[in-house]
């Protein structure tokens, strides 16, 4: 019921994302009940049928990686201070979410089974009449159960990654500045002050303490105890206490001891933030970028084994090892695409940069972990078109209407996954965009730094994406 409430108070910019959400799915369900009913008239090919079922897997994850974009926009389902006293922590707006983006799908699904029903002229009318009139199954009976099955995978596949993706993590409590030390000799940290060699020797080092007990004061915080200062003061003061000359522990000597040695550390420690404060989050963009690279190289090397063994035939869909390989090149550039869209904004920082290039390139790196990954997903998906172009040619396979569906749906999922992500990335920056407005930055500065980071992320991966069409295209034009 909050789901509903939630749904139907969005605005209308929320309402258009979900309805892209079920229009995906509508397509992605009505292209697994294709695969079924090719199934049904080809009984004696099971194995082309499961190459159909299987090609389907890019259009779903395409649905779903678009579902959990437009779940991360949505203002009703984000955490706000105060909610959890009311029940709604983190963990009942995820399921929010989770029951929303199963909404939208479910719809879609919905909508896919009535225009399949429609088609075969189950409910009124002839049946239609074309290309598709294999994958429709017309005069056969349709398995209730297999049909439902496929059409609850994409609610089900949308959902769980939604879930997923926005489960409630715990904090991961900062490292503290001044916990690792290994002794004087050769002291090791990140404090503040650091102790150097023969500290504790210097004259006066161990007598500050005692001295400050002894005269029923504090010693000063600006003089350590192991600092020249201490031992002048302590000259002048008379010298150390009586019976110092060879120093003698007085009563409660291990407690002093030990507020000596604790004040000392946390003087060479410097000031420590609070435990309960919130943990420092840097995102860390380029530590998949080897990973990316090497699953990346992976994905072409088995499209060129399967372009070298395999060979389309008329009719049919590519092999399952030119699936397998796009979907390792994918994998590779949405790994790649946030610690390339880092290093960007790097470069554009280099060589003396005004504050035009300084601008979007601090931009560029701030947001290589939200705009990153969408971008390299887009670049494996044009390879991928550019790689289709040179399979589906004169004497390829014929790249029919459900092919072109396909297609459409995960070039039209990757491309609104790409636009949700910048949205998001505005919306995060909101508070930086007016301090700088406050500031008197002129707006045509701000389009300005957005023209630069979009021009430098089409020099980047333009190319890049180029060169990765023309490897994986090789094998296959052969």
């Amino acid at each position: 019921m909050l789901a509903l409430r939630l749904t139907r108070a969005a605005h209308l910019a929320v309402h258009l994302r979900r309805l892209l959400v079920a229009v995906a799915s509508a397509g992605t369900g009505f292209l697994l009940l294709s695969a079924l009913g090719h199934a049904l008239t080809h009984p004696d090919t099971p194995g082309a049928s499961a190459l159909r079922l299987a090609w389907c897997t890019a259009p779903l994850a395409a649905t779903a990686y678009l579902a959990v974009a437009v779940a991360r926009t949505d203002p009703g389902t984000r955490p706000r201070p105060g909610l959890s006293a009311i029940g709604l922590g983190a963990g009942r707006l995820m399921a929010v979410s989770a029951t929303t983006t199963a909404l939208s799908a479910g719809l879609g699904s919905v909508a896919a089974l009535l225009c399949f029903l429609q088609l075969r002229g189950d409910l009124a009318g002839a049946p239609f009449r074309g290309d598709v009139t294999d994958a429709l199954a017309v005069g056969q009976s349709l398995p209730l159960p297999a049909a439902l099955t496929l059409l609850a995978l994409v609610p089900a596949t949308a959902s769980a990654a939604v879930a997923l993706t926005l489960r409630p993590r715990e904090p991961r409590p900062a490292p503290a500045s001044g916990s690792r030390r290994y002794g004087r000799f050769g002291a090791y940290g990140w404090g503040a002050a650091r102790e150097t060699f023969g500290t504790y020797g210097r004259f006066g080092a161990r007598w500050a303490p005692a001295a400050a007990v002894a005269g029923g004061g504090t010693a000063a915080p600006a003089q350590p105890a192991g600092s020249p200062e201490t031992g002048v003061a302590l000259l002048d003061a008379g010298g150390p206490p009586s019976g110092a000359g060879v120093p003698q522990a007085p009563a409660g000597a291990a407690d002093l001891a030990d507020a000596a040695d604790g004040r000392r550390t946390a003087a060479a420690a410097g000031p420590q933030s609070a435990p309960d404060g919130p943990p420092a989050s840097r995102p860390q963009s380029t530590t998949a970028l080897p990973w990316g690279v090497a699953v990346l190289t992976a994905g072409l090397a088995v499209e060129t084994y399967a372009g070298d063994t395999t060979a389309a035939a008329a009719d049919t869909a590519p092999s399952a090892g030119v699936l397998v390989g796009w979907v390792l090149t994918a994998l590779g550039l949405a790994l790649a695409g946030p610690g390339l869209t880092h290093l960007c904004g790097r470069l554009l920082q280099a060589v003396r940069p005004g504050a035009l290039r300084l601008l979007a390139g601090r931009v560029l790196m701030e947001e290589a972990h939200r705009i990153g990954r969408p971008l390299g997903v887009v670049c494996a998906v044009v390879s991928a078109a550019w790689a289709a172009a040179a399979l589906y040619d004169a004497d390829g396979p014929a790249f029919g209407p459900l092919s072109t569906l396909g297609a459409l749906l995960v070039a039209g999922c990757t491309v609104a996954t790409l636009l949700t992500a910048a949205v998001e990335a505005k919306h995060a920056r909101a508070d930086t965009t007016d301090a700088l407005l406050r500031l008197g930055a002129p707006p045509a500065t701000l389009r300005a730094a957005a023209a630069v980071r979009a021009g430098a992320l089409l020099a980047l991966f333009g190319p890049l994406t180029l060169v990765v069409a023309q490897l994986a295209s090789l094998p296959l034009s052969r």
